[in-house]
């Protein structure tokens, strides 16, 4: 009976010990962090002040400062700006740290691949954190000052925003948390693709499925339950799941040549 249960408990303390390495880097990585939060801060509050406009020339992306700006945000807590401050510098640690936690999954799976396939381990980190930075990057020059520009301005006419800066942060950090995260995507169908567990055939197929599951993972990971905001993350999903379906093909094409070759 230990014998059999021996593979679980050594897969269970491999997973517990890649878990303790990526929170010691997150840790690391929010003591470096928590030294400028003031500054991400800052930085965070940018789609408040600023609006996107899109531009058929270069430089084709322009930030103009809003009309009305929002110039400071309200605590309604004595403890809320100090949270805040705690809230952006460990998500700030968590991005910094994505090339280490991605090498403890890696790690964790590695067992489990074939030996030619161990050494893509290079190109999975720099992939995933490229993706990841890239959802990012995106969502905040794309996605949160447009959210921000049709929220604030919405049959809001004879109001005044007065946001506290603890619904802010958390607004925009679980964007950018979200949109990292989906940005992964492609990697996770090539992965399942490679695994077999998916084809490229059987993705293709049940693209209506797809559609509904973004839709729905939208609703959960968008910090508010407007529609619109589900849209503006269910689009990059579907995207990203068409991008994957493509990355999957041509990676199943060459693993089928290098097959015959090897048969050849």
């Amino acid at each position: 009976m230990s014998e059999e249960k021996l593979p679980l408990t050594a897969h269970l303390q491999e997973l517990r010990q890649r878990l303790i390495k990526s929170l010691i880097a997150v840790g690391i990585g929010f003591g470096v962090c928590f030294a400028f939060s003031e500054r991400l801060f800052r930085f965070l509050t940018l789609p408040l002040r600023v609006d996107l406009h899109l531009k058929l020339r270069y430089p084709y992306l322009e930030l103009i400062p809003k009309e009305k700006p929002i110039q400071k945000l309200v605590f309604l807590a004595p403890a809320e700006a100090f949270w805040m401050h705690i809230k952006v510098s460990i998500v700030a640690g968590v991005v910094l740290s994505i090339p280490i936690i991605l090498y403890q999954i890696w790690q964790f799976v590695a067992p489990g691949l074939l030996p030619h396939e161990k050494k893509y381990v290079g190109p999975f980190i720099v992939a995933g954190t490229g993706l990841f930075l890239i959802g990012d990057v995106f969502c905040f020059l794309v996605i949160l000052p447009f959210a921000m520009g049709f929220l604030l301005t919405y049959k809001t006419g004879s109001l005044m925003p007065m946001i506290s800066v603890g619904s802010y942060i958390d607004f925009t950090l679980k964007f950018l948390l979200a949109f990292g995260a989906i940005f992964e995507l492609p990697i996770v169908i090539l992965f399942l693709t490679r695994m077999g567990i998916v084809t490229p055939k059987t993705l293709s197929k049940n693209r209506k499925y797809a559609i509904l599951i973004a839709f729905v993972l939208a609703a959960i990971l968008t910090p508010t339950p407007d529609a619109f905001n589900q849209t503006l993350m269910a689009g990059p999903i579907l995207i990203l799941y068409e991008a994957g379906i493509i990355i999957s093909k041509v990676f199943s094409k060459k693993q089928d040549g290098k097959k015959e070759d090897d048969k050849g």
